[in-house]
């Protein structure tokens, strides 16, 4: 899809969404009405009770090289500095000469000023070089600077832009400035990843949940992702089923496969199996990729390795 296309799946006969196509708010509100965004919150808890039933079956050797694999493996403190973050790379570069045999993580997610670093820094190959953006983490600045980070990212080395959506506005029923913005990053990352978070702790319903990530893939994500990490409330459970119930009714309309990524809390192996086992049992085993399934976390890679080497772990 061009980045500059957004599909229509209003039920109309036009294949884009075009501004006069409707009035500029009723377009994401007849989109939405494809959806059955009215969800009950008692009954997301059910399902994920049943579906975390599952969790000790996919408790394997094989599950847990394959949550390696997704690792988006991050630092996102405020004492990150040049020599933190150039330790960190070199921690991967070390961790895959060591074992060759094991899977590399899928990307490294930095601050924009450390893109540079990372991506010049980074021997390991086909690991990504992800950046939160957009004034992360609570996207409350001019939509200029949203603009100037991502691009300085992007011209410094990131090869996947990570930005949350300006939730005031999606709670406040602007859906259309909510929108806007996440179209205009995601023409600026072109054929580059946005992963779109949702901030799911601050949405507080499972149907706030539907409507956000619905509105986020008709923007142009290609992931839509939990959490900052840095609110109260980080991933949940719940929430991951709901958005991978949303990428799944999305995927059934146009045929378009979003990734998933969950973040913010994660520091279990079982945590990750949890996130695992949603995925796999919603979406199926064909998302349990690096290209549609991440997770973000700064301490799981040592309990991941530490499981399938059999023997205490502290690289990171």
């Amino acid at each position: 899809m061009n980045h500059h296309d957004y599909d229509c799946e209003c039920g109309c006969d036009h294949d884009h969404f075009h501004e006069d196509d409707f009035s500029s708010q009723d377009k994401y509100h007849d989109a939405l009405a494809q959806y059955d965004t009215q969800l009950s919150d008692e009954h997301v808890q059910a399902q994920v009770a049943r579906l975390l039933e599952r969790v000790k079956e996919n408790d394997t050797p094989e599950a847990k090289k394959t949550l390696l694999s997704c690792l988006d493996l991050t630092t996102l403190k405020c004492t990150d500095n040049e020599e933190s973050v150039l330790s960190f790379v070199e921690k991967v570069n070390a961790l895959d000469e060591e074992h060759p045999d094991l899977p590399h993580v899928a990307a490294l997610c930095v601050y924009p000023c450390f893109a540079g670093i990372v991506s010049e820094s980074l021997q390991v190959e086909n690991v990504e070089v992800a950046c939160v953006s957009g004034g992360f983490p609570s996207s409350q600045t001019f939509m200029e600077v949203k603009i100037a980070e991502t691009s300085l990212a992007l011209h410094e080395g990131a090869t996947e832009i990570d930005v949350v959506i300006p939730v005031g506005k999606f709670l406040s029923g602007d859906y259309e400035g909510m929108c806007d913005e996440l179209q205009e990053l995601k023409a600026l990352c072109g054929e580059h990843a946005l992963k779109v978070i949702l901030e799911t702790g601050a949405l507080k319903t499972a149907s706030d949940i539907k409507r956000a990530a619905l509105l986020s893939m008709y923007s142009g994500a290609d992931f839509i992702k939990t959490s900052t990490g840095k609110e109260p409330v980080s991933a949940t459970p719940e929430a991951a089923l709901v958005m991978c119930q949303a990428i799944k009714e999305y995927y059934a309309k146009t045929g378009r496969k979003i990734g998933f990524k969950a973040a913010g809390g994660i520091n279990t192996v079982q945590d990750a199996l949890a996130y695992y086992t949603i995925v796999k049992g919603v979406l199926g085993e064909e998302w349990l990729t690096p290209t549609l399934f991440r997770i973000g976390t700064s301490r799981l890679a040592n309990l991941l390795l530490s499981d399938i080497l059999g023997e205490e772990i502290k690289i990171f």
